[in-house]
């Protein structure tokens, strides 16, 4: 572990047994589906905008533990294809909170050797909002500590499209008869990523909602009721620990 346990996790609470926690079992990559923000503020009676602007604090929280105990990639659900079906006045306030969001950020993931990258379709994004992502993927693309992999306009359907229409034409230019699947992985978002051992999802609910459809196919999954703006390093941790007492057999019998 890069830093010492007490740390990372001071004052763990009574209901989390930190002697469970196993260094080796860390996963490289997580994805996270941040879900709750709406309903969050909704308890509040507050605009939803408002659960969003909540949720950039436990997205800190998130970065900063995965970093801490040597996560290699971590995936966070931002924006779907399908969330351009909210409201104008959501996905506006969207849009412009990820462009402050990452443009008040980056200086501070550079300084901890963070390197950020996005997955999904940013050619549809509003310029300002593609160019803080863009200002960030170029300012961090030599660190070499935790990958941040922001799922920005992402659906798995459509990156499966891409990565099959990508197949395509590549066949087609070098006269190929078949594609396996190391050359179909090579044409996805995320080519050159492991595939995520662990999926996280809050506020309980029980669906993939088009996330890393392929790159899934052995992750665990961890489900929990919080919701986002409420998560924080010790849910994050009661999520690793559940991860850890799994036994991944991918397919095969003991």
């Amino acid at each position: 572990m890069r830093r010492e346990f007490s740390y990372i996790f001071p004052d763990v609470p009574e209901d989390i047994d930190v002697a469970q926690f196993d260094e080796q079992k860390v996963p490289r990559h997580v994805g996270v589906i941040m879900d709750g923000n709406g309903r969050w503020a909704k308890k509040r009676a507050l605009n939803r905008l408002y659960g969003h602007k909540a949720g950039i604090e436990a997205v800190r929280e998130l970065i900063r533990t995965s970093s801490d105990i040597g996560v290699d990639f971590l995936t966070i659900y931002s924006f779907s294809t399908e969330n351009w079906k909210r409201s104008s006045e959501e996905v506006s306030g969207l849009m412009n909170l990820f462009a402050k969001t990452m443009l008040a950020e980056v200086d501070g993931l550079h300084e901890e050797n963070v390197r950020v990258k996005t997955i999904g379709n940013s050619r549809a994004l509003p310029k300002d909002t593609r160019d803080a992502f863009d200002d960030a993927i170029e300012k961090t693309k030599d660190n070499t500590g935790l990958t941040l992999v922001v799922a920005v306009n992402y659906g798995g359907r459509d990156e499966i499209m891409h990565a099959v229409n990508k197949c395509v034409k590549d066949a087609l230019d070098s006269r190929l008869s078949s594609v396996d699947e190391n050359a179909f992985e090579n044409c996805l978002y995320t080519a050159g990523m492991p595939d995520p051992e662990l999926i996280i999802r809050t506020s309980g609910e029980m669906r993939v909602s088009n996330f890393l459809l392929w790159q899934l196919a052995y992750s665990e999954f961890v489900v929990t009721d919080c919701l986002w703006p409420d998560f924080d390093r010790y849910e994050y941790l009661r999520c690793l620990l559940t991860y850890m007492s799994r036994d991944r057999r991918f397919g095969n019998a003991k």
